[in-house]
């Protein structure tokens, strides 16, 4: 048997107070839950390993227990350095009460972050994150006192003329990656996973910090049973292996394994049933006739995913191509707590590799949601009403997409609605509000959409607004919509008024297909 082989208990023992650990995952893909699950029983029941700086790149969570609110214990985590912690109830609470320290940084950096470690690279030098929370003039990528108090993270600085972020990078102590097939010298396949986000970059940034790679295996298999092409990870690179037990290695939360969503077999997809005309479908719709074909599109979670329904429903699915930032190009995007994979996919990119994509200009369109918008077109989704979530990909995405699509409802709350005749009824309105004078925190910037000559639009089901040279202004408003009773006595600031102010497109609500085409 190999000595790379040890039991879940003897990995959380080598983990010592102090370091910094990082952990694979996107959401509930690639998650080492049984290194985990060892680590947090190890803390309760001896006070030890304390005061880490957890590191990792997406959201790693269930919104319950699992991934990594594990390390919600306090005392454990001293320091917390991710993209998104929405889905991490344990570790939000923590930092809403300034028990750690917590930075929040666009994903598409801490992808890249892993790269710059491994290739001992002064940090990430970038133009992701200018005139966001994440620009030190702002908040630096600091979510609460306990990282005012820790120091700074990232710095702006003047390259060929050009103002950048660089975000510092940092030796990494310990990695938990999880692989499907791993053999006794350590090689690791991922061929059953429904996404790739971080593993080699993980392991690479851990080995080359002098660090200890450990990986959980949906199985241990003997050596020299892969073929080159499949092995993902080297075992020069992995220290340690522990087998993974039934319950706690899955391909995703409540999913032991489906095939069509790693690709080993595709299966038929059933005809779309059109959903039920709602506000949702309304905003869904409004996004769809952004569409052109050959667009490659990024869709946010919620209402923005909408557009791709809508999409279907009209036969334009095959026209577009659809992408995910945990690398999934193609197929058909799944939801909730499988957010980051794709049935019958086209393509399986590794996470960075979709980021430096994305980073430079490459979607055409992305579709996404807002929790407050301000008059200058500033849109917040990273902290509000008491939570600290961190921006995920959003920064990334919205920042440098050739076209921006902000899809929600107009006001927060419970609305009564009623879609007729081509008409929006309001019978009672949502009593909180979204544009605002103030955001909590800024999470792209208005500003930095018009230096770049971006296109922004906010998609409401009653009204449409676009960035221009005079801030927010208003485009179109829904037909049976008054525009002082159901818009702007619903705003805390009065939006510019386009002078050739129109009714949106009447087919957007009526109870059968738009006919739209690309």
């Amino acid at each position: 048997m190999s000595n790379k082989i040890i039991t879940p208990e003897q990995a959380a023992a080598l983990v010592k107070d102090g370091m910094t650990l990082a952990i694979s995952g996107f959401i509930g893909f690639g998650v080492p839950e049984e290194l985990l699950v060892a680590l947090q029983k190890r803390f309760k029941e001896t006070g030890s390993p304390k005061a880490l700086t957890l590191f990792h790149t997406a959201a790693v969570g269930d919104t319950k227990t699992r991934g990594a609110n594990h390390m919600g214990e306090e005392g454990l985590l001293a320091k917390l350095y991710c993209a998104h912690i929405g889905l991490e109830p344990a570790l939000n609470k923590l930092t809403v009460e300034n028990k750690m320290a917590t930075y929040m940084v666009p994903q598409g950096v801490t992808s890249h972050m892993l790269r710059a470690i491994a290739g001992k690279k002064v940090g990430v030098l970038t133009h992701v994150g200018l005139k966001t929370f994440a620009d030190p003039r702002l908040e630096g990528c600091k979510m609460n006192d306990k990282a005012k108090a820790a120091g700074d993270i990232v710095e702006l600085v003047t390259v060929a003329g050009k103002e950048q972020l660089l975000y510092r990078s940092f030796p990494i102590d310990i990695c938990f990656i999880k692989g499907s097939y791993v053999d006794e010298d350590g090689n690791v396949t991922l061929h059953r996973e429904a996404a790739v986000p971080d593993q080699l970059e993980m392991a690479a940034a851990t080995r080359n910090s002098g660090g200890i790679v450990i990986v959980q295996a949906e199985k241990i298999v003997a050596r020299n049973s892969f073929k080159p092409h499949d092995v993902k990870v080297h075992g020069f690179m992995v220290d340690y292996i522990v087998q993974g037990s039934p319950e706690h290695t899955f391909q995703a939360y409540d999913h032991p394994y489906n095939p069509e969503w790693s690709g080993e077999v595709r299966v038929p997809l059933s005809a779309i049933k059109p959903g039920p005309l709602n506000e949702r479908k309304v905003i869904g719709r409004r996004g769809a006739m952004e569409l052109k074909a050959g667009m490659l599109v990024n869709l946010g979670i919620g209402i923005p995913d909408q557009v791709a329904v809508v999409a279907a429903e009209e036969g334009l699915s095959d026209k577009i191509t659809l992408s995910i930032e945990s690398g999934i190009l193609g197929g058909v995007p799944l939801g909730g707590l499988e957010t980051g994979g794709a049935v019958n996919a086209v393509a399986m990119y590794k996470q960075p590799d979709i980021f430096d994509i994305y980073d430079g200009g490459g979607i055409d369109l992305t579709c996404l949601g807002a929790a407050q918008i301000d008059a200058a077109g500033n849109v917040n989704v990273s902290k509000f009403g008491g939570r600290a979530v961190g921006p995920g990909g959003f920064i990334n995405i919205s920042q440098n997409a050739k076209k921006v699509c902000f899809c929600g409802a107009f006001v927060a709350g419970k609305m009564e609605l009623e879609i007729k005749n081509g008409k929006l009824h309001i019978m009672k309105d949502g009593s909180g509000k979204k544009f605002v004078n103030t955001l909590e925190q800024v999470t792209f910037s208005g500003e930095y959409a018009r230096e770049t000559g971006q296109e922004v639009l906010y998609l409401t089901e009653r009204a449409v607004f676009q960035v221009t040279d005079k801030g927010l202004t208003l485009t179109e408003i829904a037909p049976g919509v008054d525009l002082e009773k159901h818009i702007l006595a619903h705003m805390e600031f009065r939006p510019h008024i386009a002078e050739n102010l129109k009714e949106m497109d009447a087919r957007i609500f009526l109870d059968a297909p738009m006919g739209l085409h690309l």
